[in-house]
């Protein structure tokens, strides 16, 4: 017996200005931008305050209100440098390792992150662009380029190490992305997924891949206009 897949629509997908729609399997939770950047002075941004406000009461004491305001201003600040950046959604995924048996899997919790920016591109077939896209990439990156329903999409794979700065570990990060030129020419969509869980590349391979291959740039919401008479 064969279940019929089943989709849960945020309510961005209703948004009239959106210019892409996607798909994220189980396991993702949207990190909210607009909630957790709000203008100065906005009701958005009373709003947010109104949220934290009962979470600052429950602190044990004043020290640890202190820390919980400083990562979340850390948290902010990573935000919007990815907002000027061009990101427009990103998400969490926490996901159990089940592949394999034995001492392979132990069940670990694996973490990633997922995140939709736009970039604006040289007006070119949309073919070209995404070439393009993974052109300058270091020679080792794992590269592949597939016809898509959305259209020409470029995938890309590298695997960097953190310089250690900072008293942070020098843990391998693998970075997949996929590149999706928009139907306009004009502008391009990056989809990147990052995780330390490199040696579950090949699983995270097939989230990115089934990602894009849900992804449209047409309303998939849109009723279709009743027939002329």
């Amino acid at each position: 017996m064969t279940t019929a897949p089943h989709f849960t629509v945020a309510d961005s997908a209703e948004d009239p200005d959106a210019d892409i729609w996607f798909a994220e399997p189980a396991g993702f939770t949207a990190v909210p931008l607009d909630a957790l950047l709000p203008p100065p002075g906005s009701p958005a941004a009373d709003d947010l305050r109104t949220v934290l406000e009962p979470l600052l009461r429950a602190a044990p004491d004043e020290l640890a209100r202190q820390r919980f305001i400083a990562r979340l201003a850390q948290g902010q600040q990573l935000l919007g440098a990815l907002r000027e950046e061009g990101t427009v959604h990103c998400s969490i995924g926490l996901h159990r390792d089940d592949v394999g048996e034995g001492a392979v899997c132990d069940g670990r919790p694996l973490l990633s992150f997922f995140t939709v920016s736009w970039r604006a591109t040289a007006v070119a077939p949309r073919a070209v662009t995404a070439a393009r896209a993974v052109s300058g990439l270091d020679t080792q990156a794992r590269i592949e380029y597939v016809e898509l329903p959305c259209g020409p999409v470029a995938f890309s794979e590298t695997v960097l190490v953190p310089r250690g700065t900072g008293g942070l570990p020098r843990t391998p990060l693998i970075q997949l992305r996929a590149h999706l030129p928009h139907p306009d020419c004009k502008q391009l969509a990056v989809f990147a997924l990052s995780t330390a869980a490199v040696d579950r590349r090949d699983q995270y391979r097939e989230i990115l891949r089934q990602i894009a291959t849900l992804t449209t740039f047409d309303n998939p919401l849109r009723q279709a206009s009743p027939e002329e008479p």
